[in-house]
């Protein structure tokens, strides 16, 4: 069902914002002001006259949707459930298997050996995959899988040793296949890790023709004197945010509900700038390997959290000792424009970009405030000072 805006009056508010008594004559009460877009690639809006009172900004509104074909779709406000994935749902799976598995929940798992734990991670690209079926980019799609597990294992301090990979699909494409496996080897390249092994499952009948799935599997090291779990973060210290490439591997079932509405296909170039939406969509994820080891042996830096799916809101209190929070600083970086594109085009609140998506912070440290000066102070290192730790629990905005 998709009615009109103008004859739904639910769907009307969803549009129209109650603005108190209006401006020309204060004693007219409950006026409103409706902010109609009529271009969901420019900043255009149509606002109705201030001393419109509900009905005649209802009637007035029918009238100007029915000029504009305007649609309710066009104007709802798009949420990563309602593109099919639940956040709570999974946190709530964790939490169940966590009564039988007592000890999971981070971004990687600790198994101890001698002096050392073996950190573990595994993971997958989500529905990324399906832009690289359409794009027919597969070349980078293997450094995507590497970065999502050993970027969550060096969240504890741990040095990745190896890595190991699952190929499946319903009949074996070789020359696509080996465009795949070439950037889990870049991949590993990249995070200084051995790829030890994997697996390819031939399964007809399952897949789609000419699509496959993978995942990944990274096992590291780290010195039980210098595991990072996040006990020593107090109030006072400050968040460094490394920047991502973009989306990275998170929110693309929503990312492809925003590129369905937007009209553009992949080949488009992103309204803006220099590149495709598909180029922008596909730039592979960021692998910090290197350059967190490097700043974590310098000292000071008592968290870590992985930004993947759930955003800052769910990721960074996930480091975090019971009674504290974080405070985020809104412009202490710039957002890069393809997610401002995501959001208008989706008409995305606020709270829900920042549970969906990296918002150009791929990973998140939490330091002492003398580590956090050295960092900020070293040139050859593009950090941000995004906010401070705080009593009381949860992620504030401001």
């Amino acid at each position: 069902m998709n009615p009109s805006i103008g004859t739904k009056t639910e769907l009307l508010k969803s549009l129209v914002v109650s603005t108190g008594p209006c401006r020309r004559n204060p004693h007219l009460s409950g006026s409103y002001q409706c902010k109609i877009p009529l271009d969901l690639t420019s900043r255009k809006s149509l606002p109705l006259p201030m001393n419109y009172g509900g009905t005649q900004a209802r009637a007035h509104a029918k009238n100007v949707f029915k000029k504009y074909s305007i649609s309710a779709k066009m104007a709802e406000s798009l949420t990563y459930k309602d593109a099919g994935v639940d956040i709570d749902a999974g946190s709530e799976l964790v939490r169940r298997i966590a009564k039988m598995a007592p000890g999971i929940g981070g971004f990687g798992g600790l198994f101890p050996l001698g002096d050392s734990y073996l950190v573990a991670g595994t993971d997958g690209v989500g529905t990324k995959l399906k832009l690289a079926f359409e794009t027919g980019i597969h070349e980078t799609i293997g450094i995507d899988l590497v970065a999502m597990s050993v970027n969550d294992i060096i969240t504890s301090g741990a040095k990745p040793l190896f890595f190991l990979d699952y190929f499946a699909t319903s009949h074996l494409d070789v020359d696509l296949a080996e465009k795949v496996i070439k950037g889990i080897v870049d991949g590993c390249q990249q995070a200084d890790c051995a790829l030890l092994g994997g697996e390819t499952a031939e399964m007809p009948d399952f897949y789609a023709e000419g699509e496959y799935d993978i995942s990944g599997f990274a096992v590291g090291i780290v010195k039980k004197d210098s595991v990072i779990d996040g006990k020593d973060i107090a109030a006072g210290d400050v968040l460094i945010g490394l920047p991502s490439s973009g989306v990275h591997s998170n929110g693309f079932s929503l990312v492809r509900r925003v590129l369905a509405r937007s009209g553009l296909s992949l080949t488009d170039q992103l309204p803006g700038e220099a590149v495709t939406v598909g180029e922008a969509l596909m730039a592979p994820t960021v692998i910090y390997v290197n350059q967190v080891l490097n700043l974590i042996n310098k000292g000071g830096i008592k968290g870590i959290a992985h930004i993947t799916g759930g955003g800052f809101t769910d990721n960074i209190p996930r480091v975090f000792p019971k009674g504290l929070g974080a405070t985020i600083y809104g412009d202490s970086w710039v957002v890069p424009p393809l997610f401002k594109w995501i959001q208008k085009v989706g008409n995305i609140e606020d709270s829900e970009m920042r549970r969906t998506f990296n918002m150009g912070i791929g990973m998140v440290l939490v330091v002492s405030p003398e580590a956090a000066l050295q960092i900020l102070g070293d040139n050859e290192i593009t950090a941000y000072r995004i906010g401070d730790v705080v009593n009381g629990e949860g992620v504030r905005y401001c």
